[in-house]
């Protein structure tokens, strides 16, 4: 509310200097000066009718001009698993400070969840990881939200910018949960929910402006411009970005395993020459890949699509031939439940339609996975569009992260990748990875390749060098450990360090191989454990050996050492996850619930991160 000479019994240049002092004003300082307001006026009547003097009544404020302007203190929470969701929060943060606002913003994690009700503007930006499952520093929030303990919000504005992955089920649940249960608790909205898929750079910039002109309004001022967010994915001054890549130059492309062996590992070693691009060990790099050359082909044949028809890619108006948009600019390779729903619309295949409808959630599930988008044109034709039509419900192609296996200490001016090749048979035809695939069989040294930098500020070495570390990263997890060990042995670091690895077989299949056995000696590792499952007649993993080892690991753990986690996370880091709690349980004579509270406090402390996919 903006006092003026009309709804107050205050003068211009009164109203002028109320207007610009009452928005900079604490909570505290507010209700101070409101306490000394109600005194000044009791002492002036009580003095008043001791004297007998005849006063001129003081014109009372309406209900509406005495209520308390809405602050303009703004709490920006972010929940996040790989630096997305903290960009974009800190981007909003700035964005909202120059137009005048006081922003804390903080990840969830650091949050103290007995300070929210003490708020009274609260954005919320978070991702989903997994199966609709809250990011790691979310976990502890979310579930004081959703618990008994949680207070009532009457007096809380808030809005949720929500980030995911139209591909998964439960795309953008945890987005969604906030909201609800925000509202359930008595708060009111600034602006309604926003989901953004992978592309979310135009949403979230929609999202802000509806706070911004939210916020705006309940103070009393005028619509907000267009916002302009996106996450801060790139570290230092570099001009290159998630949004403009920068074409990096092919040093090396090697394969690691040995011959012989059921895998290919690629090791790539890129130039970062003049870019300007900084990374820390945890970070991740952004590749934009290109889609395999014979799918692109197939699709334009089966489509009678002219490769060389210019078609219009997206809402700014930028034109390409066909054939180039399809190879470079759309995702071609992954099923979403929205894109069927909007193929749906553009064939009279009444087969596609059934598949959609009520009931049919678990069929649908089956039919997307595994398969394509040349599956689903051969499966429920004819297309009576132009392609200008289809290809404007495609999904532009989101960049692939890998974890960086190299320190930026140790490599000037490169960054190297840990790459497995993913090839697989599903519905009577042989599937690649987009990107993976790229890089083993069609990039060569000198070539070049998209990239930028994903800052992940929750996979960090310890602040303090001394800090013992112990790395669990099987496969192609072992990447970032490795940016971690040339990182700490160009500091000189002394702190201990331990090494869980793991894979198939120990001949053809142990990554880095020299180099770790040279640390070992050189006593930059202190301490590596390997198991390899296919050698031996039982199948043996990385918790197999934690487990042979739980006394020195608990007695690690006593001393401070901080855990890490990297790759699969059905299966390996879900196991890893329950071994660690029990060695807890059992070296440290706890119960269950003492243990995994034992876990939970290491992950507030960040003693235990994990970079898991």
């Amino acid at each position: 509310m903006q006092f003026q000479v009309m709804n107050s019994p205050f003068n211009q240049e009164q109203a002028d200097l109320l207007n610009r002092l009452l928005p900079t004003l604490t909570e505290s300082q507010k209700v101070w000066l409101t306490g000394y307001l109600a005194a000044s006026q009791t002492a002036a009547s009580e003095g008043s009718a001791t004297n007998g003097t005849a006063e001129a009544p003081v014109a009372e404020l309406s209900t509406e001009s005495a209520a308390q302007p809405i602050s303009k203190e703004v709490t920006i929470l972010f929940g996040s698993q790989t630096g997305n969701a903290q960009g974009l929060a800190k981007n909003a943060g700035k964005t909202l400070e120059d137009k005048g606002f006081q922003v804390t913003v903080s990840s969830m994690s650091d949050f103290k969840p007995n300070n929210l009700k003490k708020l009274q503007n609260l954005l919320i930006v978070v991702s989903t990881h997994g199966e609709g499952d809250p990011p790691d520093s979310a976990l502890t929030f979310h579930e004081f939200l959703h618990g008994r303990r949680a207070p009532k919000l009457d007096d809380l504005r808030f809005s949720v910018l929500s980030l995911g992955d139209s591909s998964y089920e439960f795309f953008c649940q945890t987005g969604k949960e906030f909201d609800q249960r925000l509202e359930e608790l008595g708060g009111t909205r600034i602006q309604p929910r926003v989901d953004c898929d992978l592309d979310y750079d135009d949403p979230a910039a929609e999202w802000l402006e509806g706070v911004m002109n939210g916020l705006s309004e309940a103070q009393g001022g005028s619509t907000a411009p267009a916002a302009q967010v996106t996450a801060v994915t790139e570290a230092g001054e570099s001009t290159y970005s998630r949004t403009n890549p920068f074409k990096a130059e092919v040093l090396e492309n090697l394969n690691l395993n040995g011959r012989g062996s059921n895998k290919e590992t690629r090791h790539l070693e890129l130039s970062l020459e003049g870019s300007g691009l900084t990374y820390a060990p945890g970070d991740s790099l952004g590749i934009y890949p290109e889609n395999d050359p014979t799918l692109v082909n197939m699709l334009l044949q089966e489509m009678k699509w002219d490769p060389e028809e210019i078609v219009t890619v997206n809402k700014k108006g930028d034109v390409r031939p066909l054939k180039e948009a399809l190879t470079t600019y759309f995702e071609i390779t992954v099923l979403t439940k929205p894109l069927l729903e909007q193929a749906s619309k553009l064939t009279a295949n009444k087969e596609l339609t059934d598949l959609l409808a009520a009931g049919n959630e678990a069929k649908l599930k089956e039919y997307i996975e595994g398969r394509d988008l040349l599956d689903l044109v051969r499966s429920f034709g004819p297309w009576g569009v132009s392609a200008q039509e289809f290809i404007s419900i495609l999904r532009k192609m989101p960049g692939r992260l890998y974890s960086i296996a190299s320190s930026l200490s140790a490599n000037p001016d490169e960054v190297h990748l840990t790459i497995g090749a993913v090839r697989y048979q599903t519905h009577g035809r042989d599937r690649s990875g987009v990107c993976s695939i790229l890089c083993a069989e069609r990039l060569q040294p000198g070539d070049t390749l998209p990239i930028y930098i994903q800052n992940n500020e929750n996979f960090k070495l310890p602040e303090n060098p001394d800090t013992p570390i112990i790395m669990v990263g099987p496969g192609t997890g072992i990447a970032p450990f490795r940016s971690f060990i040339q990182e700490r042995e160009e500091a000189g670091v002394e702190g201990k360090s331990w090494l869980f690895f793991g894979d198939q077989h120990f001949v053809t299949d142990f990554l880095y191989q020299t180099e770790w056995q040279k640390w070992l000696k050189d006593g930059v590792l202190t301490k590596m454990d390997v198991a390899f499952s296919r050698d031996t007649d039982e199948k043996v993993y990385v918790q197999h050996r934690m487990l042979e080892h739980s006394k020195e690991l608990f007695e690690w753990l006593q001393e401070g050492a901080a855990v890490y986690i990297c790759g699969d996370e059905k299966h390996m880091a879900h196991d890893v996850h329950t071994t660690l709690i029990d060695i807890i349980e059992k070296e440290g004579s706890m119960s269950r619930e003492q243990a995994e509270q034992y876990l939970a406090d290491m992950q507030q402390q960040k003693r235990y991160q994990r970079d898991v996919y």
